[in-house]
Parts: C-alpha cells; sequence; structure tokens
C-alpha cells in the first residue's frame, strides 16, 4: 500500500463518491474501483458494503478509514515541517468559490499570489454556494469563497472583504436616469432575482421585505453573470454586488444606481474546515487574501 492509495480511499470515503475521488486524485473512476478492489484483496476483507444502495463502510472498512486518515495526517504534518525547515512553499490549493467571487474579486488576489510563490498550484472550481461548503467540509476543496457566511460547527470563517449591493439596470430603463432609488420605487417594477437558495437572493428578500415592497420577479437565474445578460437586454431591473458590474458600466452597457436608505453590504468570506491542517501554501495565500489590495492591477 502507497500512502496516495490511502489518499484516494479517504477521498472516496469522505466525498462518498467514485468520480469526485477520481478527479481530485486525477485518475480515472475505473483506477478508484481497482484500488479498492486491490485493498479488499490486500486485507481479505470487505471494505464497502454492497448490499446497501447508499455508499455504507463495513466496520472494517471504518477502521481502515480511521487509521488511513491518521497516517495522512501525519505525513501531512511531515511535509508541512519539512517544507518550513526548508522555506518552501510549493504544492497545491483547491478553491471552490461562487462565481461572483471568482469572476470579480479573487482575480487580483490569485495575481498577486502566483507572483510570490510561483511554485503553488492554485485550482479554481466555480460551484454553487451550498456545494461550496460542501465541498469544503467533505475535504474536496482546501478553501471555499463565499457572500453572507453562513456559520458552522466544523467551519472557520475568515472575512476579507466586502461589496456593496445595488440596483443596476439598461441604459434605456425608465429608471436608469436616477442617481439614488428609494426601496419603495421598486414596487411592481419587473425584476430579475437570483435563484431562492442564493445568498445574495436572500439578502435582497429581506432588504424587499423589511421595506415592506413587493417587486414582480420575471426571471431568476443562479449566478450574477446571467443576471447580467438579462438586464442588458432591458428585461427588468437587480439588485446585484457593485463590483460585478463594474466593467459593464464602465462601458455603457448598464447603469446603476445606489439605494437611498444607505449602503448594503455584502460581506465576503474564506471558509476552511477547522480540522484542516493548513500547509504553508495554504496559509499564505490566506495571507494574501487579507493583506493584497483588491483593486485589478493596471
Amino acid at each position: 500500500m502507497h500512502i496516495q492509495n490511502f489518499k484516494t480511499f479517504c477521498d472516496l470515503v469522505e466525498t462518498q463518491s467514485f468520480s469526485k475521488a477520481a478527479r481530485l486524485n486525477e485518475v480515472t473512476q475505473s483506477a478508484v474501483s481497482q484500488q479498492l478492489k486491490a485493498m479488499e484483496n490486500y486485507y481479505d476483507m470487505l471494505i464497502i458494503d454492497r448490499n446497501q444502495k447508499k455508499f455504507r463502510l463495513t466496520q472494517q472498512g471504518t477502521t481502515l478509514y480511521k487509521t488511513f486518515k491518521e497516517i495522512l495526517t501525519l505525513y501531512e504534518r511531515l511535509s508541512c515541517e519539512i517544507q518550513e525547515m526548508r522555506n518552501v512553499v510549493s504544492g497545491s490549493i483547491q478553491i471552490s468559490t461562487v462565481n461572483s467571487i471568482g469572476l470579480h474579486e479573487l482575480p487580483p488576489y490569485l495575481k498577486s499570489f502566483m507572483k510570490e510563490f510561483p511554485s503553488v498550484n492554485a485550482r479554481v472550481e466555480y460551484r454553487r454556494a451550498n456545494l461550496v461548503y460542501e465541498d469544503v467540509l467533505h475535504g474536496t476543496a482546501d478553501i471555499g469563497l463565499v457572500a453572507f457566511p453562513v456559520k458552522h460547527k466544523e467551519l472557520t470563517i475568515i472575512p476579507f472583504a466586502t461589496d456593496e449591493l445595488i440596483v443596476a439596470m439598461n441604459p434605456n430603463h425608465p429608471l436608469a436616469t436616477k442617481e439614488n432609488l428609494s426601496i419603495e420605487e421598486l414596487k411592481e417594477v419587473e425584476f430579475i432575482a437570483f435563484e431562492k437558495d442564493i445568498p445574495t437572493r436572500k439578502a435582497t428578500d429581506q432588504i424587499l421585505r423589511n421595506a415592506e415592497v413587493e417587486v414582480s420577479i420575471v426571471m431568476e437565474f443562479d449566478n450574477v453573470e446571467t443576471v447580467k445578460r438579462a438586464l442588458e437586454i432591458n428585461a427588468g431591473v437587480a439588485i446585484i454586488p457593485k463590483n460585478t458590474v463594474a466593467n459593464e458600466t464602465d462601458r455603457k452597457q448598464l447603469v446603476t444606481c445606489k439605494l437611498d436608505e444607505g449602503k448594503h453590504i455584502r460581506p465576503l468570506s474564506l471558509i476552511h474546515k477547522k480540522t484542516r491542517m493548513l500547509t504553508p501554501a495554504l496559509r499564505s495565500f490566506i495571507e494574501t487574501m487579507l493583506h493584497s489590495p483588491s483593486q485589478k492591477e493596471e
């Protein structure tokens, strides 16, 4: 048994998915199945209960998982200590993020990080907000980037930036001449919204609810890019993060205005599992996110 076999098996247990375990270890799904079969032959016992419809370990499989996890933890700790002794920052980082942060907030940080630590391979995957939490909790991502972070007993939450929710629309929309809008002016206006499980949608609903304003939702989307495309064809107005629409406003494709009732802040945070060992690469990435300027480099 090699250390990589231990990692593949632990990834399989934590994700409960042969395809995800394969992707995490850059092998085929068939290779994961073959490794599991070889492990069962080596120990001469069943590891996964194949009589169950859901993924379930046998008692022996549970014992193996706990032991392999301890071995991997010791191995990771040793690797970290050796890197620190050599003053080396290398390895890989798996980042799971929602589109709005990954496309509009992360790039300048990532550029700064890769310039300082070129030996680190940073991989970014764009996911729905709920899946970002799942990725981090299941170990398929080292770091998650989310808006309006939700507390969880197994997660560490580290705020790194804020954005403002504003109203955006096509330049030809009747409200486009206004610099500021009261929430009441949105009453019965055709509205483009995020889908109901998106954190920014929940925040938007709360803003409207507090003002006792009902809008006429004509479209719902799961990411900010499709919301902006709908705005560009003048299908309605939307409350979206200010930074995500900067390029479109610069090109005069969209206009924005603030809500009179003051700033509506959208907090952005990093999340990682509390039990996740922070390698030198991970610690350096977190430090970069906390201290690098959020403005895009010219």
